[in-house]
């Protein structure tokens, strides 16, 4: 092959295709190792270390997905990717979420085939050449390591995360299509085919990529799995909290029934419910305890259901257009004036439809259902509108970072 090489779409000043000289290497990578990050700096550099052991002999890269960390892992694997040209940074700006991260690094990738890992080194890098050629020589789709598989193990983990775990695993097989031991794993690996034919029907929320996966692909996915032993942390802590939980709960709930009701509007409605109870709960203690007049009473239910509806719905139901600082306000405001309307249309439709002799429930129900929608509608447009997603940071190792970068704890280069 020589050096030259045609780039289809240009064009020469005598009308054929343009010309370009283009350095390749010889053979192209084989294996991407997906790594999505949040504050992993003490652990990044072991990582590459024990990957570049286990990986021996494969043609692979490591692309870590980092979502802007605070204690600057970014800035730690662009020193590794200036001493290891297979390794690189794609740092995310005004965004994070372990799905949405392995979904934009698989995507950043030319890889036939694509690993998932957590960056925490729990999982045992070891079993990628394993699962990799079950993958190739199988027929399959996927491959999965499983802490439930024969041999496998939680390790040292609490009786009640266990049972955490459990329950969660069981709902999680309600929406796979597959008898997984583990849907709660985050380590496998996937053909890019399979991968690419789910990816539009990917949720890209919360942090369990696998059971998206799964429960996404137009057809069953052929898989197989390995037996995996979780090992303990090293350094950093443990990103699983409530609203972790959270969002693996709405993730089942909306591959259950979101091609019904979506999800968010659900949840809107749902949240719209506690407000009445705030609402009703605010009117009896300002008119009974605080013997404010009725008006009074009514205005200040009205505005506590308004602003608790605000920020349980900034909480929970946009939770991944969480509106922060001065945001806040202004979004709290516009909020205020899409309820506003709302409570108008409410009361508007329900008069008509009583006027017109239907019974007060059924009008009251229609009242509620037109601000319900409403409300979600304009709120989604005006108060938490999706904005523009800014470019990831995922550029040549000498652009990466300044040169005087210093290496990881762990980090020895091949």
């Amino acid at each position: 092959m020589s050096e030259a090489q045609v780039i289809e779409g240009g064009s020469s000043r005598s009308g054929g295709p343009e010309e370009l000289p283009l350095h390749l290497p010889a053979l192209p990578v084989e294996l991407a190792v997906i790594v999505p990050t949040l504050n992993e700096r003490d652990n990044v550099g072991l990582l590459v270390q024990r990957l570049n052991a286990a990986l021996a002999g494969l043609r692979w890269e490591a692309i870590f997905v980092d979502d802007d960390s605070p204690d600057g892992t970014a800035d730690v694997v662009r020193a590794l990717a200036r001493r290891q040209g297979n390794v690189r940074c794609v740092q995310r700006l005004g965004r994070r979420g372990l799905a949405s991260a392995c979904v934009e690094g698989i995507l950043s990738s030319a890889a036939p085939y694509l690993a998932v890992m957590d960056g925490d080194l729990q999982h045992d890098e070891s079993l990628i050449p394993e699962m990799l050629a079950r993958l190739k020589s199988g027929r399959l789709d996927i491959v999965v390591a499983s802490r439930y598989a024969a041999e496998g193990s939680l390790g040292e983990w609490q009786r009640s995360r266990v049972v955490i775990s459990d329950w969660a695993g069981r709902l999680g097989r309600l929406v796979v299509k597959a008898e997984l031991t583990d849907p709660m794993s985050g380590f496998f690996v996937v053909d890019r085919s399979a991968f690419a034919a789910a990816m539009r029907s990917l949720s890209g929320q919360g942090f369990k990529i696998l059971l998206d996966l799964f429960a996404s692909a137009p057809r069953p996915l052929a898989f197989a799995e390995v037996p995996l032993r979780f090992r303990q942390r090293l350094h950093g802590e443990s990103k699983l909290d409530a609203l972790v939980a959270w969002e693996y709960l709405m993730l089942i709930l909306q591959k259950l029934v979101g091609p019904l009701v979506p999800v968010r509007f659900l949840l809107f409605s749902m949240i719209g419910g506690l407000g009445v109870v705030t609402h009703l709960a605010t009117l009896w203690l300002a008119a009974n305890v605080f013997a404010a007049a009725f008006p009074i009473a009514q205005s200040l239910a009205t505005i506590a259901a308004m602003t608790g509806n605000f920020l349980l719905n900034n909480l929970f139901t946009y939770r991944d257009r969480r509106l922060r600082g001065s945001r806040l306000l202004t979004g709290l405001i516009s909020f205020y004036a899409v309820c506003g309307v709302g409570a108008a249309a409410n009361v508007g439709v329900a008069a008509h439809l009583f006027g017109g002799h239907h019974s007060w429930w059924l009008a009251g129900l229609a009242g509620a259902a037109v601000s319900a929608v409403w409300n979600y509608a304009m709120s989604s447009i005006f108060t938490w509108r999706a904005r523009p997603a800014p470019v990831s940071a995922s550029v040549p190792a000498t652009e990466q970072a300044p040169a005087h970068g210093a290496l990881p704890r762990g980090y020895a280069p091949n």
